[in-house]
């Protein structure tokens, strides 16, 4: 199964995102995502077993044990490449210091158990808004409503169904965060 480690997002934040994301596809050629995808990754796994999905949720145990409620605060817009087919459009959130360390943890975590994830990549916290979007060149952007600063409450396993329309994400296992 293809799988990633996440926060899910808090339902005003998750509202507020879809609120810019509308405003931003009037400008914006794109494959937007749906407000229901809205997550931050921690860690992406990519295709696990059973065995490996276990030792994620092990993982996720120990590395959430003591952990909080998570500061996310947005920062700005950023993409990802400039392929002809556009590039990843995301909502860049701050790199807190107890954020950053959460997904060091995790990620130490999974290292400890084997599980093998995307670790060519430092931890770059953000929401992915579309895909293949392509800005307008040499035209500003709409002035956008950036949601306020929130918590992130929960970690979570997901499996990821690719689709012909996008992805899925099932929940298969999460941690509240201080409780």
């Amino acid at each position: 199964m293809r799988a990633f480690i996440a926060f899910e997002m808090p339902e005003e934040f998750v509202d507020d995102v879809a609120a810019l994301a509308r405003r931003l596809a009037r400008s914006v050629d794109g494959r937007f995502v749906p407000a229901e995808n809205y997550h931050l990754t921690l860690a992406f796994l990519g295709e696990v077993g059973e065995v490996g999905a276990r030792a994620a949720m092990d993982a996720m145990d120990e590395a959430c044990r003591a952990a909080g409620p998570m500061p996310i605060e947005v920062e700005g817009l950023g993409a990802f490449g400039k392929r002809a087919g556009g590039a990843g459009l995301w909502l860049d959130v701050a790199k807190d210091a107890e954020l950053t360390a959460l997904a060091e943890r995790i990620r130490a975590e999974l290292d400890e158990r084997g599980v093998a994830y995307d670790g060519s990549r430092s931890f770059l916290p953000h929401v992915t808004l579309a895909r293949r979007a392509k800005l307008p060149a040499g035209t500003a952007l709409p002035e956008l409503p950036f949601p306020l600063p929130c918590e992130a409450r929960s970690v979570t396993l997901f499996r990821s169904y690719l689709e012909k329309d996008g992805a899925r994400y099932k929940p298969l296992y999460t941690i509240d965060l201080g409780e």
